[in-house]
């Protein structure tokens, strides 16, 4: 298949581009610069879509970035970054005489309303009471095509393992330490997902045509609080993990609103994900962290 990667050179983009090269799948990046199989934003909106059997938007602003300070003009970059690269993608696709089989984006679990007790599953109601969850809401309707000549998968990630970046690259030197431990108060749910799992979803909804509609992009070992990931990583890295960051820490850091993310969590269950059949490399968090670190 020839598959169009929007946002690929990312954390997330760069393992996923990897595993479709190893099937045997050719990649085309749309990315902000020119390049080697690659086009720009710009010359997919002016020019439409090239010809692709899939299409997978991944493109967005780092909302957890601890050097940005929260304020509107990021919140309007974290926004603008999510919301116009798939509208442009979803009306190049709309507009194509052959549009492609599968149109896949990623978007997030902040969905799901922050609890300690409730359990969210894909049918799960959701996406309307912070900024987060308004975004997932507005990201997701933004993607919607009209009509089923195409597929449409979503897939709600969890906070994302790998060695390459995402939360770990932030949290490995103090754990190294020995300074690591819980965030906040611990016992929040930790929804998280080993990324070649997140890749293995994602290519699994670009090639298997009975997919469609919301997958959780979460490992099945949704139970894990902040707590508990925090032991496990020190345990995985041979140190200990108990020193919390407070809360007060984390929102001078992040602004309070952003804080939310990282202070308070959710359980979501992979349940429609597994029902289509696809298979965890890394369903257990000891496994997954063990990995990352070798």
């Amino acid at each position: 298949m020839r598959v169009l990667v929007g946002g690929g050179t990312g954390f997330i983009g760069t393992a996923l581009t990897q595993l479709l090269k190893a099937r045997g799948h050719e990649v085309m990046l749309v990315s902000r610069k020119p390049g080697p199989d690659r086009i720009t934003w710009d010359e997919l909106d002016t020019s439409g879509l090239p010809h692709c059997d899939a299409a997978v938007n991944l493109a967005g602003e780092n909302i957890l970035n601890p050097l940005r300070r929260w304020n509107e003009s990021f919140q309007k970059e974290v926004l603008n970054s999510r919301l116009e690269t798939t509208q442009i993608l979803a009306r190049a696709i709309n507009k194509a005489p052959q549009p492609p089989q599968a149109w896949v984006l990623v978007t997030g679990v902040a969905y799901y309303q922050p609890s300690l007790t409730a359990e969210y599953d894909e049918d799960s109601p959701g996406g309307d009471f912070d900024f987060f969850s308004n975004l997932v809401t507005k990201w997701e309707a933004a993607a919607r095509l009209p009509g089923e000549s195409t597929r449409q998968v979503v897939v709600r990630s969890g906070v994302v393992l790998g060695r390459e970046g995402g939360a770990i690259r932030h949290m490995l030197l103090p754990f190294r330490l020995g300074l690591g431990g819980p965030i906040g108060p611990g016992h929040q749910f930790f929804p998280w997902i080993h990324i070649r799992d997140l890749a293995g979803i994602l290519a699994h909804a670009v090639e298997a045509s009975h997919v469609q509609g919301v997958l959780n992009g979460v490992a099945p070992a949704s139970t894990t609080t902040n707590a508990e990931f925090a032991k496990a990583f020190g345990a995985a890295l041979g140190r200990p993990a108990f020193i919390p960051l407070p809360s007060m820490v984390v929102q001078a850091v992040f602004g309070r609103e952003r804080a939310i993310m990282l202070l308070e969590g959710q359980k979501v269950v992979p349940r429609r994900t597994l029902a289509t059949g696809y298979q965890y490399s890394f369903p257990e968090l000891g496994a997954a962290l063990k990995e990352v670190v070798a």
